[in-house]
């Protein structure tokens, strides 16, 4: 995508926003959030990229022995945070690419692997759009700080203040968000206590997934503000809904919506249907980066909206796909597996690999399935050849590692280290006693 601001327009700006502080943030492989934080004096150095970090010190980056790497910032990405500045002035961030010392765009970069994926599907003359959904808790902080899981509201979908206690934090996330040039189309409680979720609109992958990790900053930034904790994580509390990341997606061709055929079968059209087939045959392979912790399989379990099953449904709602109801230029698929665990530039770089294998190999999905899977019995689920998601982090791993078309949009370097590092989680995890296990055995065994 063409750049819309040049260096000179954010010098100026910074200028003109009394900036005295830069946040040149990058994302590790896991999906965690780092910045270097520079003066105003610096960050014509910094969009001339020439300042360097210590790359050794980032997880799954690089080794100490060559250690030197250099922040690209994205002019485009130039924001006020609004939440901090006082009378030394504004903050403000940039996002960054990182590239190795030889000025090349570092693979380990996860920001690089989607802008990699999004170039393939652009040879091909597609633009990949999308929109997600991610949920958070807020819950209550202990007098230490520590976040706690008590929740301040008993309320659920839809409700309203004073039952909805959490209005006003996720109204200010909202002011915080529009100040930055998001698009909020929608916020609300969500099913669970403490559960809320913030919708803004649609756009091409890589700024989607910049605005994912803009997004998240935001809320716990506005939530430790309100006295409160927020959290991404897929499924802080046993018995209620999970937090999902449900994420709609379509290719453009131009400005036309390359999923839309109003003469086809369910006005899809044959790329759709090839992308969709795409999506369905790596879905177990896909699930290790779109639910990559050990806590997102107790999400990802019937009974509480969650998918469970590799199908896709125009209405329904417990397939992994659905297809919402609009079409033209809003006609896409909605995956409904991710959480917001997820490192959101590897998970729209593996969904759109998916989708664009299944393009380039024709593939052609299962019919639609418009029961209540969750309702189906075993059999008939063997009998429609449903099959299931993977059920715990070393199931995903292991589908990951035997699908060659999500391990080659991921690249080497970050298969390499993203499993490696998974795979020591569910070691650490598998090892462990766990309360539930003192209370069910220590007393009858």
């Amino acid at each position: 995508m063409p750049s819309v601001m040049s260096n000179d327009d954010v010098l100026r700006l910074a200028h003109e926003r009394h900036v005295s502080f830069i946040l040149l943030q990058f994302t590790d492989i896991l999906g965690v959030a780092k910045a270097v934080t520079i003066p105003i004096d610096q960050l014509e150095k910094a969009l001339n990229r020439e300042l360097m970090f210590d790359g050794s010190s980032i997880h799954g980056f690089v080794r100490i022995e060559e250690s030197d790497m250099y922040l690209w910032p994205d002019p485009d990405t130039f924001a006020i945070l609004p939440w901090l500045g006082n009378g030394d002035g504004a903050v403000a961030r940039l996002i960054c690419d990182v590239a190795d010392p030889e000025g090349n765009p570092f693979e380990g970069d996860p920001r690089f692997v989607l802008k990699k994926v999004c170039a393939q599907a652009a040879a091909e003359g597609y633009t990949f759009m999308t929109g997600p959904e991610a949920e958070f808790f807020l819950f209550l902080r202990n007098p230490d700080g520590t976040p706690s899981t008590a929740t301040h509201d008993q309320a659920s979908y839809f409700d309203l203040a004073p039952i909805d206690a959490g209005e006003l934090a996720r109204r200010e996330m909202v002011v915080a968000l529009q100040s930055m040039g998001f698009e909020v189309e929608r916020s609300s409680h969500e099913v669970a206590p403490g559960q809320h979720e913030i919708d803004f609109r649609y756009a091409e992958a890589v700024t989607t997934a910049d605005r994912l990790m803009t997004f998240k900053l935001v809320v716990k930034s506005i939530a430790h503000r309100h006295g409160l904790h927020a959290t991404f994580m897929p499924k802080p509390i046993y018995g209620v809904n999970g937090s999902g990341m449900h994420v709609h997606q379509s290719l453009f061709r131009g400005d036309k919506n390359a999923f839309y055929d109003p003469s086809a079968p369910y006005q899809l059209s044959r790329t759709a249907m090839h992308f969709l087939a795409g999506l369905l045959a790596h879905a177990r392979a896909i699930t290790a980066v779109c639910n990559p912790t050990v806590n997102s399989y107790k999400r990802l379990v019937p009974g509480y909206e969650a998918p469970v099953y590799i199908a896709w449904s125009q209405r329904n709602r417990s397939p992994l796909v659905r297809v919402p109801a609009k079409r033209g230029q809003s006609t896409r698929f909605e995956l409904r597996s991710p959480d917001p665990a997820a490192n959101p530039y590897l998970a729209m770089a593996v969904m759109l690999a998916a989708g664009i294998d299944g393009i380039k190999r024709g593939l052609v999905p299962p019919d639609p399935v418009d029961r209540n899977i969750f309702e189906m019995t075993p059999r008939e689920r063997a009998e429609a050849r449903i099959d299931s998601l993977p059920g715990s982090l070393e199931e995903a791993l292991d589908a990951l590692a035997e699908d060659e078309v999500i391990k080659a949009a991921l690249g080497e370097h970050v298969f390499t280290h993203f499993t490696e590092a998974k795979r020591i989680e569910w070691d650490v995890y598998r090892k462990q006693v766990h309360p539930w296990e003192l209370e069910q055995y220590i007393s009858v065994l």
